[in-house]
């Protein structure tokens, strides 16, 4: 019978650990030796992870020859190979590469994605073992032959045995305890995910916890955006006690802080100011020029009526923070569609314009709205 043959590899190969791989897809093969070889009668060619094919050599540490062939059909056995063994491999992807010890080389083999039958072969192995590593310029000991063809699943086996370091090998394989089965390995991965995701969940709980100051926040807070995270760091049991109370009672905080910033900067009887206010309060759109905020800041700092004062930065870093700029945002914030964010920006505002002294405001709101209590206060 004719035979047709293909070269896909014909070179010389560097070894380490006596190892050699080839491999299909994302996950790697290397150093999954016991897994590789679990339930096998051979001992060098592993096959019994899904992709991979684990290869071991007689010369621990070197440059070996290496030969893969790709066939039609089974081909004749040869006398030159001392070792042989067969297995059978399924490539889980198109990308199949010939691949050296910790992937610093790698060769693409031109294979599909269907059952292949392969005979790995060698001879030298056990002169390769007693040199036990071979030098860039020293002699080739060993070399090896790796044969592709077609063919259904089937055990792998021994074809023929003489080297002392594939008796070795043949032992250890037949030593293993026996492969999981499909559902034993569906049932692994299935602990192994659910641990993935536990470990994930847990991370993300810890970086949540750091995020809100050690206290994870409700559903609610963490729909939030706006200051949310800036009243956090300010007063972290405060923001649950906002959260805690009612939308009209958060909507009353809002108008309160807005209002209370606007007085402490001199602004609330400004008489293109005071409009704004009174139809906070009244639950109406804000007038003009609140309308538009650019149209604000123009005003606010051209308007010679405007009180010029400053505090220190609430972090103690600045003192020469205009308090009329900080104020001015609590207006902004307590019209926000959400009543709870509506609450938090006009407060983080408000205490920007106390400035260093915003535990004060703290104060005041919380005896201002003694029903406002933390569920977990």
């Amino acid at each position: 019978m004719t035979v047709s043959q293909r070269t896909l590899f014909d070179g010389v190969v560097h070894v380490h650990y006596g190892q050699l791989y080839v491999e299909s897809g994302d996950d790697p093969i290397a150093g999954s030796l016991k897994e590789s070889f679990a339930g096998q009668a051979n001992g060098l060619c592993g096959a019994a992870l899904p992709g991979g094919l684990y290869l071991l050599t007689g010369l621990h540490t070197g440059h070996i020859g290496f030969t893969v062939e790709l066939h039609d059909h089974a081909p004749d056995l040869t006398d030159e190979w001392r070792d042989i063994v067969e297995v059978s491999f399924r490539p889980v992807s198109p990308d199949v590469v010939l691949l050296q010890w910790a992937g610093e080389k790698a060769w693409a083999l031109d294979l599909h994605e269907i059952d292949y039958r392969v005979r790995y072969c060698g001879t030298g192995m056990d002169e390769g073992r007693s040199h036990d590593t071979v030098s860039a310029d020293g002699p080739q000991l060993e070399c090896h032959l790796l044969q592709f063809w077609p063919a259904p699943a089937a055990e792998d086996r021994v074809v023929r045995q003489t080297s002392k370091v594939a008796e070795y090998w043949h032992s250890f394989a037949r030593e293993l305890p026996p492969p999981p089965t499909p559902e034993e390995r569906a049932e692994a991965e299935r602990l192994a995910r659910l641990a993935h995701e536990r470990a994930v969940d847990e991370e993300r709980r810890r970086a949540e916890e750091l995020e809100w100051q050690g206290r994870l926040p409700s559903d609610r807070l963490r729909q939030v955006s706006g200051n949310v995270s800036g009243m956090v760091r300010l007063d972290r049991l405060l923001v649950d006690e906002v959260d805690g109370a009612g939308p009209e009672t958060q909507r009353e905080i809002a108008r309160w802080a807005a209002r209370r910033a606007y007085t402490l900067a001199g602004l609330a009887d400004v008489d293109w100011i005071a409009p704004a206010l009174d139809a906070l309060d009244a639950g109406r759109p804000l007038p003009p020029p609140f309308d538009d905020w650019d149209d604000v800041w123009e005003r606010l700092f051209s308007d010679p009526r405007v009180p010029t004062t400053t505090v220190t930065s609430m972090d103690g870093a600045r003192n020469n923070m205009s308090q009329q700029a900080m104020a001015i945002p609590a207006l902004f914030g307590a019209v926000e569609d959400d009543p709870l964010q509506a609450a938090l920006d006009a407060l983080y505002a408000a205490a920007a314009a106390f400035g260093s002294a915003y535990p004060a405001l703290f104060t005041e709101v919380r005896r201002t709205f003694p029903g406002i209590v933390s569920p977990t206060a």
